[in-house]
C-alpha cells in the first residue's frame, strides 16, 4: 500500500467542494492536535457541507496513518514505535522541554557504523503526512513546541517530503523556525535548498571527528566532505539566519574522544557561529562501540567551553530502554523483547 500523500489528500477534499483556505483549515487543526470547533470560525459557518459530512472519515484515514505498536518510558524521554498503514515501523521520541525526534524513512541508506538504523539499508521514504503524523500522535501525548529530524533516516535524501512538512510546521504548526531542527551527515544539496523556503530551520550537522578518513569510516555513504568543508558551509547557513549551527559528535570510548582529536576540534570550531553537542554513545549491544565515563565526558565539554567552543553535553536518551535510533525497531523485527515492558494506547 502505498503512502497517502499531501497532494491526494488534498484532492479527495477538493473532489468534496472545499477550497485551498478550507482543505488548509482541516489540515491545520489536525496538524495542531485541536478541534475544528476552536478559534472564531465553527466548522458548520465555514466548511462546505459535503467536506463537514466528511470529516469523520476524513480524521480516519489521517489517523490510519500510523498506529502505536510499543511505548517505552525512561527517566528523560519516552520512545514511541509506530506501524506505518503498509506494516512498515518507524521510531520517534517524545524529549524533555516539550519537544519529539521524528524519523524521515524507514531504514537509511547512510549506514552510520555506529546506528542500528543503517543496518537494514533504505527501505522507503515516508511521505510528508507521515512524518507530521508523528508530531501530531506526540501531541495527544503532551506538548510540542519542538521538532527535531533526528529519528530514522537521512532527511537530505528524503528532502522534498522533508521541507514540505518543515514549511506546514512553520507556517501553521505553531513551531518556531528556530525549533525545527533539520539533521543531517551534510548533503550538499541541503546548503541549496534550506535557505529558499518560507521556513528555513535551524541546522544540525553530523560532524563526529576532525579526521576526514575517520569520518569516511564511520559514515561510510555519506557525501565526501571533509570536516573543514562541512564547517564551512554550516557556517555560511548560521550567518545567513542567524542561528547557530548545531555540531553532532557522538561520543565512543576509544574512537573519536581523544586529547588529540579535541584540540583539532577547538582549532575547527573556536570563533564560529556554533555549538557543540557532545552525545555519549547509546551502547547497542549488537555493535561493538561502548560508551565513554560521564566524568570524562564532562571534563571534554568544560575544556572545551573554557577554550571558546561552547559545547552542551548531551545525554543520549533513553539508556535504560534500548533507546538508540533503531534499536526498538530492529529488535520488533528479530523478535527480541527490549528492556522494558512496553505500555498501548490508542
Amino acid at each position: 500500500m502505498p503512502a497517502m500523500l499531501l497532494t491526494t489528500f488534498r484532492e479527495r477534499m477538493q473532489a468534496l467542494g472545499a477550497l485551498p483556505l478550507h482543505q488548509d483549515r482541516v489540515l491545520r487543526d489536525w496538524l495542531r492536535a485541536q478541534a475544528l470547533d476552536q478559534g472564531r470560525r465553527r466548522p458548520q459557518d465555514f466548511l462546505p457541507k459535503p467536506l463537514r459530512l466528511a470529516l469523520p472519515e476524513l480524521h480516519a484515514a489521517l489517523d490510519g496513518l500510523l498506529s502505536e505498536v510499543s511505548r517505552h518510558r525512561s527517566a528523560d524521554a519516552t520512545r514511541l514505535l509506530w506501524a506505518l498503514a503498509d506494516g512498515q515501523t518507524v521510531e520517534s521520541v517524545l524529549l524533555p522541554r516539550e519537544g519529539v525526534c521524528v524519523s524521515s524513512q524507514v531504514g537509511c541508506a547512510v549506514g552510520c557504523q555506529f546506528c542500528m538504523t543503517g543496518k537494514s539499508g533504505l527501505i522507503r521514504q515516508l511521505s510528508s503526512l507521515e512524518i507530521l503524523a508523528q508530531v501530531v500522535r506526540a501531541r495527544r501525548l503532551q506538548p510540542v513546541k519542538k521538532v527535531v529530524f533526528m529519528g530514522m533516516g537521512e532527511p537530505a535524501h528524503n528532502l522534498a517530503n522533508v521541507m514540505e512538512a518543515i514549511e506546514w510546521l512553520g507556517l501553521h504548526g505553531n513551531i518556531a523556525h528556530k525549533n525545527l531542527v533539520f539533521s543531517t551527515v551534510g548533503d550538499p544539496r541541503v546548503f541549496e535548498r534550506l535557505p529558499q523556503g518560507p521556513v528555513r530551520p535551524a541546522l544540525a550537522l553530523s560532524l563526529h571527528t576532525t579526521r576526514a578518513e575517520l569520518r569516511a569510516e564511520l559514515l561510510p555513504r555519506a557525501p565526501r566532505m571533509a570536516p573543514e568543508e562541512l564547517v564551512e558551509a554550516g557556517e555560511a547557513y548560521a550567518r545567513l539566519v542567524h542561528y547557530p549551527i548545531q555540531y553532532q559528535w557522538t561520543l565512543i570510548e576509544g574512537v573519536n574522544d581523544s586529547a588529540e582529536e579535541f584540540a583539532a576540534a577547538l582549532r575547527l570550531l573556536k570563533g564560529k557561529y556554533a555549538v557543540l553537542n557532545l552525545i555519549p554513545y547509546n551502547a547497542v549491544p549488537e555493535l561493538a562501540f561502548r560508551r565513554p565515563s560521564w566524568d570524562k565526558a564532562r571534563a571534554i565539554a568544560r575544556q572545551l567551553t573554557a577554550q571558546g567552543v561552547l559545547t552542551k553535553l548531551r545525554d543520549s536518551a533513553g539508556q535504560e530502554i534500548d533507546g538508540g535510533c533503531g534499536q526498538l525497531r530492529a529488535r520488533k523485527l528479530a523478535g527480541i523483547p527490549v528492556l522494558t515492558s512496553p505500555s498501548r494506547s490508542a
